[in-house]
């Protein structure tokens, strides 16, 4: 490729991002909803005064974003996209770096702290048995105890189901792979100086006989020793 031929398919990609952007406002100014069919190649071509081609491959950038799909008998119609499965294809944490992983971990213990009002609002009895069965071979004193991977995502991962928000248990379902990944990398292995924190015992005492707010607290507290080890002060 000679560097014309180069300059002009930058120039054509650029392009197409301007184009791409301009599609979605032109939807949202025609308050197009899901489901609605959008205006035809040709029209479009001619709204933003660019080649079927541009507006071709503008929309096929728009259709792996899962803004619109095709159907058949109704063309080109707008679409809700699932936002997770887009995030999905890029969280593979080999393929990430070290600062990366440590804030998705950090998300992760973030969203832990936040759903104690989802999970008060949704618990059942048989939940709460559930947990209990999970920590049954835990120790009961866990000052410096360094919870097994496949434990700590049984229980963490009940508290997601429990609150009954399915994007959510679906986003802590993406974050697995990254959430194994930080146990075994070694991230995890330094002693933490929170000599006594909330276990998982105690979270589900709180469940069972506090209030939200005991359980944020509980929690952060729970978790204290993951954020020092981190945060990279211990």
């Amino acid at each position: 490729m000679n560097n014309r031929e180069l300059i002009e398919q930058i120039d054509t990609r650029s392009l197409v991002e301007k184009v791409e952007g301009n599609l979605v406002k032109l939807l949202q100014e025609k308050k197009l909803k899901v489901g609605d069919p959008i205006p035809k190649e040709l029209e479009l071509a001619d709204i933003l005064g660019v080649s079927r081609t541009v507006i071709r491959e503008a929309l096929v950038r728009l259709r792996v974003m899962g803004l619109i799909e095709t159907k058949k008998k109704k063309g080109t119609v707008i679409t809700s996209p699932d936002v997770l499965s887009i995030l999905e294809k890029s969280l593979n944490p080999h393929i990430l770096n070290e600062e990366t992983l440590r804030e998705m971990f950090e998300l992760r213990l973030a969203l832990e702290i936040g759903m104690a009002d989802f999970i008060f609002s949704k618990v059942t009895a048989e939940d709460i048995a559930e947990l209990r069965k999970i920590i049954e071979s835990e120790p009961e004193h866990t000052d410096d105890f360094a919870f097994h991977a496949e434990q700590e995502i049984a229980f963490h991962g009940k508290l997601y189901e429990i609150t009954g928000n399915s994007t959510m248990k679906k986003f802590q379902k993406m974050l697995l792979p990254i959430f194994e990944y930080v146990h075994n990398s070694g991230l995890l292995n330094k002693t933490s100086p929170v000599k006594k924190f909330v276990s998982h015992k105690g979270i589900v005492d709180v469940i069972e006989n506090g209030s939200p707010e005991l359980l944020r607290n509980a929690m952060r507290n729970h978790l204290e020793n993951h954020f020092q080890r981190l945060s990279g002060t211990v």
